[in-house]
């Protein structure tokens, strides 16, 4: 069967298209984002006032905060990343459920003592707490029952100063529903009312590694992303999924056919801003990720990062984008053109803070177009303009 590209003159930004989307966003695009950590936070709270069917594929590899301490606890994928995304998406109108997004959010304080920790840990499992008591039934007693699973499996010695309670009920939801995290999102985002669609790209509890340019490797994401830690002091070369520290060996996990449906869905695919390889590069690892991409032929763009990122250590813009262009062709046929995988390169020359600039011969080798726009506003700078970025990208889709 021949395959037939669609191509439409396009508007960057196209007012008629945003200001539709705007009017009805039940009808939205599908704007799908690898990512993962908070990089996109912001964008995705504006993304919900023009559509409702955005996809966020998110990395549960997480090895640092307070993610850690579930993850060692239970062996299960990191949560943290995945319930930021779900409340930055979530209706915070009276429509949606305003005291059940208050609960979502709060943090346990840093300063109390573990007793008391634990005393009001147990007062909102039992519904008694005012954070809680005023969600109505059957939500109350469905997050009562998360909450309190986690509470009966939570080990004598676990940390609670801090602890996201989100987290627990996302962690006490993911034990009651035998591991099944998928399913855990889903009544999570029924319950705060979530305008949009987010997925781990693997279910599994794997580790994030890196094999730096001095021939070393680093297993843990958080010893990568330069926050938690000091940056690293040698290029990162490539990364791969790997079960522990313990047990570094490379593995080969493939993409689940859900998410190969959610990526052949997408209107547009976006490689946005964020930690160029612990997010990025961590969500195109699941074998099948780039033939699904390519199967699909909705418009594909990179918004490189603006400032410094850590990972990005010694890159330019070139090495940048040919190692995303690296990764996105590993596992293809080789007679598959690039433009298949990546369109466009979504910059600011003029504004932004970049590495360098991008070499014709380069764009010309890959076959991939830059749409030069104003991303950067006074406002923002030296960051992006989520509501400009988030025009281009409609008018795209």
């Amino acid at each position: 069967m021949a395959r037939i590209r669609v191509t439409r003159t396009i508007e960057v930004p196209d007012p008629i298209r945003i200001s539709r989307f705007r009017k009805i966003p039940e009808l939205g695009p599908r704007l799908l984002f690898f990512s993962g950590g908070s990089a996109l936070n912001g964008l995705s709270r504006l993304l919900k006032d023009y559509t409702h069917n955005s996809v966020h594929l998110v990395t549960p590899f997480d090895s640092g905060g307070s993610s850690a301490q579930l993850r060692q606890a239970f062996d299960m994928p990191a949560i943290g990343d995945i319930r930021s995304r779900l409340m930055a998406l979530a209706d915070e109108s009276v429509l949606g459920n305003p005291e059940v997004y208050q609960l979502f959010n709060f943090r346990l304080p840093c300063d109390a003592t573990r007793k008391t920790l634990r005393r009001t840990l147990r007062e909102m499992v039992s519904g008694r707490s005012e954070l809680v008591a005023d969600i109505p039934n059957p939500m109350r007693q469905l997050i009562c029952h998360q909450l309190g699973h986690f509470s009966d499996q939570m080990p004598r010695g676990f940390e609670l100063r801090g602890a996201s309670i989100g987290n627990l009920i996302l962690a006490g939801g993911y034990l009651r529903n035998r591991r099944d995290l998928d399913l855990t999102i889903f009544l999570y985002s029924k319950l705060v009312s979530v305008r949009g669609t987010v997925r781990p790209i693997v279910n599994e509890s794997l580790n994030l590694g890196a094999t730096l340019a001095d021939g070393s490797e680093v297993i843990g994401q958080h010893l990568l992303t330069g926050k938690e830690v000091a940056p690293l002091t040698a290029p990162i070369e490539d990364v791969f999924l790997c079960r522990s520290a313990e047990q570094p060996e490379p593995l080969d996990v493939p993409l689940e056919k859900k998410v190969r449906k959610l990526i052949g869905s997408a209107d547009l695919i976006c490689y946005p801003p964020g930690s160029f390889f612990s997010s990025l590069h961590a969500n195109l690892l699941p074998t099948g990720v780039g033939r699904a991409i390519g199967a699909n032929d909705c418009p594909k763009v990179y918004i490189p990062n603006l400032g410094v990122d850590p990972e990005q250590l010694g890159m330019s813009l070139d090495a940048l984008l040919g190692s995303l262009v690296k990764r996105l062709r590993r596992g293809v046929p080789k007679s598959w053109a690039n433009r298949r995988l990546l369109d466009y390169v979504l910059l600011d020359s003029g504004q932004g803070q970049y590495p360098s600039t991008l070499s014709l011969s380069l764009l010309e080798e890959l076959g991939v177009e830059v749409l030069d726009i104003k991303l950067v506003s006074k406002k923002s700078k030296p960051y992006y303009d989520n509501q400009l970025l988030l025009a281009a990208l409609l008018s795209l889709a």
